[in-house]
């Protein structure tokens, strides 16, 4: 039998993505499935075992494209894991706000936050969007990675359905956090499908937020666009459009503009 030594960073992705194949010669003797209950990224990681949902890529992606120049305050509206304003950390020298209204979730994020090299300039706070009253109002840019599901059947565990359904963070509720939270000329940037992008940027209107910037994303190159990182301000501007694939075609094979895009952050790259 042959004995593959494997680089460390290749096994903690494989770890990351809670999968470890076991294979002598041509033939796979094992598949171990571990709990993805944290995610290594290359200057943090992300303890998720307590956390509804976990590290994905509409989170990584908002992360890594959200307009950070110039911003000195930043919020994220329900930060789950913590990897937002973690990543935007990395990024910058702002300081940065989390609320998360589960109590577990924000538990979980608390400690992320804390054994990070940025846990000075990160505040997180238990609290709904709602309910949220700062000391200091006038944040430069509010970002979240909100619920998308309008109606659909939802999940029967709470915490889960609460986490992807808008019914406890509707648009209508970021729209008028965003008024409250922003500074006059203040951005709101979020990820959302594209038809729930497109109905969002209708309904933006009404509460005088108007589309800056779109980046629209497809999974592969013949795919339709899956989702859209939509900046809003106050004022009336031609919406910049630009777009992103993030695979060639294979699973995993991705592609440059991805790769340039995260390679700040995923051990693989």
């Amino acid at each position: 039998m042959e004995i593959f030594v494997l680089p460390i960073h290749y096994i903690m992705n494989l770890i990351n993505f809670g999968i470890f194949k076991i294979i002598a010669g041509n033939e796979q003797l094992a598949t171990i499935k571990m709990a993805n209950s944290f995610f290594r990224f290359k200057q943090f990681t992300i303890n998720q075992d307590k956390c509804a949902f976990k590290v994905g890529t509409d989170g990584v992606l908002l992360g890594a494209c959200a307009d950070i120049k110039g911003r000195k305050r930043i919020l994220d509206i329900g930060t789950g894991t913590g990897l937002i304003p973690l990543m935007l950390a990395q990024r910058c020298d702002s300081e940065i706000t989390a609320i998360e209204p589960d109590y577990d979730s924000f538990l979980q994020a608390s400690e992320n936050i804390r054994m990070s090299k940025w846990s000075r300039r990160i505040r997180i706070e238990n609290c709904t969007m709602q309910n949220f009253n700062p000391e200091i109002s006038g944040f430069d840019l509010v970002v979240t990675n909100p619920p998308y599901f309008i109606s659909s059947i939802k999940n029967s565990d709470l915490v889960k359905s609460n986490t992807r359904h808008n019914d406890n963070l509707t648009h209508q509720d970021i729209l008028s956090g965003a008024g409250r939270l922003l500074k006059e000329d203040g951005l709101l940037q979020l990820i959302l499908p594209y038809d729930e992008g497109n109905i969002f940027i209708a309904e933006a209107q009404e509460y005088g937020f108007y589309c800056n910037s779109i980046l629209k994303i497809r999974p592969l190159p013949t795919s339709a666009i899956r989702r859209m990182i939509i900046g809003l301000g106050r004022k009336r501007a031609k919406p910049a459009e630009s777009f992103l694939t993030i695979e060639k075609g294979e699973r995993h094979d991705f592609t440059q503009e991805y790769i340039n895009l995260t390679r700040d952050f995923y051990l693989k790259f």
